[in-house]
């Protein structure tokens, strides 16, 4: 067992997978639920799909709960979800349910990984690949590099399809906005559960040609209400996103 040979392993292994994912139809940013749920929807339907996720954990928001309390509420309408990914919750009241927010996280990458999406963390994405007057494609760097400020070049990605999944900041549309291709981003709302939820899946689309918005950067495009630590709006978006995106890639 020699050093060289474990970092030639990991190496060659990691490369090989880039190498393979560096032309996609789907390149998902943010591997936050809405984001892992059309991942995988995506990946089970056939689709060459990866996910890009600038920290080193994936989850977004979900691992904490809301205040650290580490149980999140999903409703009634988005429990078949739950069900199909093999999650576990207990009925509440009022059609609402509780799931242990790091089975929910640990669950949905599990299962989109075994879908057969690809997950590349501590991934940037400084800006898009735009081209008559559609998005083609992301520009990646490392973190750190964007994190220390350091002057590096980046790689690019082709993708038949981008899906901004980077919640309440809505960055990947953050980069038309700065282009000039969109005219305005106004963040998202107060908060308003019930609203937010149902807003969520709505604006969920294609904002730009080529270019999908999901979950709370679907809010932030629109201007809809935050909604807390109720997660069955961004199960719904990320699912509805999918299959909107598989009609067009047939």
């Amino acid at each position: 067992m020699r050093e060289a040979e474990i970092s030639r392993a990991i190496v060659e292994a990691y490369f090989n997978d880039l190498l393979e994912n560096l032309s996609l139809d789907v390149a998902i940013v943010g591997a936050g639920p809405s984001g892992m749920v059309a991942g995988y929807y995506l990946a089970k339907n056939g689709a060459k799909v990866a996910i890009f996720e600038k920290k080193l954990s994936i989850g977004g928001g979900i691992w904490g709960g809301a205040m650290g309390f580490n149980r999140v509420v999903v409703q009634e309408e988005a429990r078949e979800i739950l069900d199909e990914f093999g999650i576990g919750y207990r009925p509440f009241r009022d059609g609402l349910y509780v799931a242990d927010a790091i089975e929910m996280a640990t669950t949905l990458a599990s299962r989109a990984v075994k879908a057969g999406v690809k997950v590349f963390n501590m991934v940037e994405v400084e800006d898009l690949v735009v081209k008559e007057n559609r998005v083609a494609g992301i520009v990646i760097n490392w973190t750190p590099v964007k994190m220390t400020g350091l002057h590096v070049d980046p790689l690019t990605v082709e993708a038949r399809f981008v899906v901004d999944s980077t919640g309440h900041g809505a960055q990947i549309s953050g980069h038309l906005l700065k282009r000039g291709l969109i005219e305005r981003i106004p963040g998202e709302g107060p908060m308003w559960a019930e609203k937010g939820e149902e807003l969520t899946v709505k604006h969920t689309g294609e904002a730009f040609p080529g270019l999908y918005v999901t979950g709370m950067a679907a809010n932030a495009l629109a201007g809809a209400p935050r909604m807390g630590p109720i997660f069955g709006g961004m199960l719904l978006s990320g699912r509805k996103a999918a299959f909107e995106i598989l009609q067009k890639l047939r």
